[in-house]
């Protein structure tokens, strides 16, 4: 009996220490609620724009523009986290050409931020244009599709991420096989249709 109650006493300290050992998840950032209500009805050909705190406010239709109280890294390594969970889109990231010039002494915090940058992509690669041009082609979407900007804390030049947004489940590649199937049937329909009877 004593020998049953110090095993149930055993157990139960064994239980009490697991359960005092296990790490309580980390609290959602405040900003994640509203930033997934924006992430979560983008799609196809849509982009976002992660900014840096002077990134400008356009008066453009389909550019809205939200305020999120953290840095650059955070929201990308939050966003990329996002999609990486979704089957519905998948992301291409770029970054300006410039970022990879910009020295510590013109802009301290530089090489800490491609470093935290590098991380927060989570191995996704990134494709590298002239600052200029991807805001260009992010604007010229914009008169057809929602592009979402979300400006934040962060204050280093170049380090605005431009994100372009494409189907999950249908790649590019497919839609060219698909399109080259139809051709070639439409073709093929074409040539029996005006090869002469009795051939």
């Amino acid at each position: 009996m004593i020998r049953a109650v110090a095993g149930l006493i055993g157990l139960s300290l064994v239980s009490l220490l697991c359960s005092c050992a296990t790490v309580p998840e980390e609290a959602p950032p405040v900003w994640a609620g509203g930033l997934d209500q924006e992430l979560s009805v983008l799609g196809y050909r849509n982009w976002i724009i992660i900014g840096e705190s002077s990134y400008p406010v356009h008066s453009r239709r389909g550019m809205r523009t939200v305020l999120v109280d953290a840095e650059t890294p955070e929201i990308l390594d939050y966003v990329v986290d996002y999609f990486d969970r979704s089957e519905n889109v998948r992301p291409s990231f770029n970054i300006a050409h410039e970022l990879s010039y910009v020295k510590n002494d013109h802009a301290p915090g530089i090489d800490e931020f491609r470093g935290r940058l590098k991380k927060a992509l989570h191995g996704h690669g990134v494709r590298k244009m002239d600052h200029r041009a991807l805001t260009l082609l992010a604007q010229s979407d914009s008169s057809k599709f929602t592009v979402l900007v979300i400006k934040t804390k962060t204050a280093l030049p170049y380090t605005n991420i431009f994100i372009e947004l494409d189907s999950g489940y249908w790649d590019r590649e497919s839609e060219d096989k698909l399109r080259d199937a139809m051709r070639a049937k439409l073709t093929n329909e074409s040539t029996q249709k005006t090869r002469p009877e009795g051939n």
